[in-house]
């Protein structure tokens, strides 16, 4: 795709969606590079932020299939994933699609429901596909998996097992919108919700398009060498007992990319990695004991984290050289 056709695709898909969303550009803009990357998005937040709203502004600012999962405690795995029902006319049994047999999946409290249910979404998120009595059925692609939480201090509330984490590119947090913001909020909310007047500005093709240009967005070795390094700190740092996982270093430079094309590049910074650190990596790690006595976040870990590490570059070269690696790859440490 085109340059000017990526930003006129990327910056409509934004627009639309602000609309709704007020004074949360760089939240909207990462909620856009976690799609064009592959992944799915979590966004945790206290209630009435907007969590929900932003899911279902993404989703419709796209004409494609969108589903929406209200996740409780008695919902079943069944619900989410489909079931085989037998019909007694044909003597055989038919496959019932679940929510997931969509392009774009609202979950909405997705740590309200047990954690047998929250697995029900493991497959479906990392293999684009579903497997109901031993029959596999494919997901239509673009694939999306949007889901919102309330802080586990929350009443009611089920933490996300490890593996589910894990498969979340990025977690978000709403936060409070400004004075402005809320100001502008009740007088456009007040008569009507404008979410029902938001329509769709692009289509599942032209999404697919979008992907494959990203996907040709160049990372110079000395970057893809940073994105294993941040990764790896998570894995040796003494406040963490569990690092990010190798899926957490691909998600990483797959967003890096994605954040690089909105901004009009071809290629991949070090400051995009730096940037999308604390939203790709916070989530998936799990701090140690003292750590968590201490009260101390997993975002403030991987931002001491970022602030310790040195830049590791391409000997004779620098960091931001986008060109093709010539001969062999040294790398030593420049301070940040």
């Amino acid at each position: 795709m085109a340059t000017d056709d990526f930003r006129a695709a990327t910056q409509a898909i934004m627009t639309n969606i602000e609309q709704v969303i007020e004074g949360k550009s760089a939240t909207v803009r990462l909620a856009l590079a976690v799609l064009l990357a592959e992944g799915h998005l979590l966004i945790e937040d206290v209630p009435g932020v907007g969590k929900t709203k932003l899911a279902k502004a993404l989703a419709r600012s796209i004409d494609c299939s969108v589903r929406r999962i209200q996740f409780t405690p008695d919902l079943l795995p069944s619900d989410v994933t489909g079931v085989s029902v037998y019909n007694q006319e044909t003597r055989d049994f038919e496959f019932k699609p679940g929510a997931v047999f969509a392009n774009l999946v609202v979950g909405d409290e997705i740590n309200r429901a047990s954690p047998k249910t929250q697995s029900a979404l493991l497959e479906c998120m990392e293999e684009r596909q579903v497997t109901v009595d031993g029959t596999t059925y494919e997901l239509q692609g673009p694939f999306m998996v949007i889901a919102t939480q309330n802080p586990i201090e929350m009443e009611g509330t089920y933490p996300l097992p490890e593996a589910q984490r894990d498969r979340f590119t990025a977690r978000i947090a709403m936060g409070y919108p400004d004075p402005r913001a809320e100001l502008a909020m009740l007088s456009g909310h007040g008569s009507h919700d404008p979410l029902n007047d938001l329509r769709s500005v692009t289509d599942a093709a032209t999404v697919r398009r979008l992907i494959a240009t990203v996907r040709h967005v160049h990372a110079a070795d000395a970057v893809q060498q940073y994105a294993i390094a941040l990764v790896t700190a998570t894995r040796e740092a003494p406040e963490i007992r569990l690092g990010a996982s190798p899926r957490s270093t691909l998600q990483l430079l797959r967003t890096a990319k994605a954040v690089a094309a909105l901004e009009g590049r071809d290629y991949v910074l070090p400051d995009d990695l730096q940037a999308l650190a604390v939203p790709v990596l916070a989530h998936r790690i799990i701090p140690t004991a003292d750590a968590q006595l201490n009260r101390r976040s997993t975002d403030a870990i991987v931002a001491e984290i970022l602030h310790r590490l040195p830049l590791p570059h391409e000997r004779n070269r620098s960091p931001y050289d986008t060109r093709p690696s010539t001969g062999g790859t040294q790398y030593e440490a420049r301070g940040l």
